[in-house]
């Protein structure tokens, strides 16, 4: 995280102790500016996990952030502390994970995540984006949902790289460097496609390798399975 983003996030949380108190329990930042990847129009990635949250909650969040500097870049996620613990186990792995804290601790809401959390993390977003390429290649692939697809994959590859060697890369850099084949080239192809300048080829063409690298995970996933099966018959 950047000196700039630090600052930002200090403003943001004398805001929100201000307009809470001691509601809030946990603050953190997710994404590209928590990587120290971030461009000038990067979203600015907030958590924000109360004591619990009701409707006027959000108001008072809205109103408390209205004149912060940059605000039209500030998203993320607000969840009261209940319904975060209750989340599902596979999206809290890379919710955990991408998340540098800045007060409080996720785990003392949610608990560790690990192998489990990780191998339900890359099924159910095999899942999703197998079912997203094939909605988009049927009905149309603009460049928005070719970049949202393989965001998506980027998660994927980070859960897959922790399952193989027990290692989160959270900095692309890093990532990269940590794979091999098809899943680097998943990589590459989430690099091409954020930019989205692709021509309709291109995008045909990406979005058909990414539909092939699900397909392949889900497959390879069931004959894991299969086998495991078998052996213990």
């Amino acid at each position: 995280m950047d000196t700039e983003t630090k600052q930002w996030m200090e403003a943001f949380a004398r805001r929100m102790d201000r307009a809470f108190g001691g509601r809030v329990v946990f603050l953190g930042l997710q994404g590209s500016r928590a990587r120290g990847e971030a461009s000038a129009d990067s979203d600015i990635d907030v958590v924000m996990i109360l004591d619990r949250l009701e409707p006027r909650d959000l108001e008072t969040y809205r109103q408390a952030a209205a004149d912060l500097p940059d605000r039209a870049l500030l998203c993320g996620f607000v969840s009261g502390r209940r319904e975060l613990a209750a989340w599902d186990r596979g999206e809290l792995f890379q919710f955990v994970m991408d998340t540098v804290p800045l007060r409080g601790s996720l785990a003392e809401i949610v608990g560790e995540v690990g192998l489990p959390e990780a191998r339900r993390a890359v099924h159910t977003g095999a899942c999703a984006i197998y079912h997203g390429c094939c909605h988009s290649l049927l009905h149309g692939l603009d460049a928005e949902g070719l970049a949202a697809l393989y965001k998506s994959a980027r998660f994927v590859l980070q859960a897959k790289c922790f399952l193989e060697t027990g290692i989160y890369h959270r900095k692309t850099a890093s990532l990269r460097r940590s794979l091999r084949g098809r899943d680097r080239e998943v990589l590459e192809g989430w690099e091409a496609a954020k930019g989205g300048t692709l021509s309709p080829e291109d995008r045909a063409a990406l979005g058909e390798k990414l539909f092939s690298w699900a397909g392949a995970l889900l497959a390879g996933e069931r004959e894991g399975e299969r086998k495991k099966g078998g052996e213990s018959l």
